[in-house]
């Protein structure tokens, strides 16, 4: 789609490859909600019972990025 274009390439290394990254997160985020709202296939099975658990927040802030 971009394969000529130095303005994203430029934007590619300042910012780092944020449609990529979304992607990813999509992906991961989908995943997660397909084992969560699979209904319970054993006896005994027990989901968490706090809201949060087993989650992480790892997605980067907006900003320089350390180098």
């Amino acid at each position: 789609m971009f394969q000529d274009s130095p303005i994203y390439d430029r934007l590619i290394a300042e910012c780092g490859d944020v449609p990529a990254q979304v992607r990813r997160e999509a992906e991961r985020v989908s995943r997660e909600l397909e084992l969560v709202m699979r209904p319970a296939q054993s006896p005994g099975y027990d989901r968490p019972h706090s809201p949060g658990a087993g989650w992480q927040r790892t997605a980067m802030l907006p900003g320089p990025r350390p180098q």
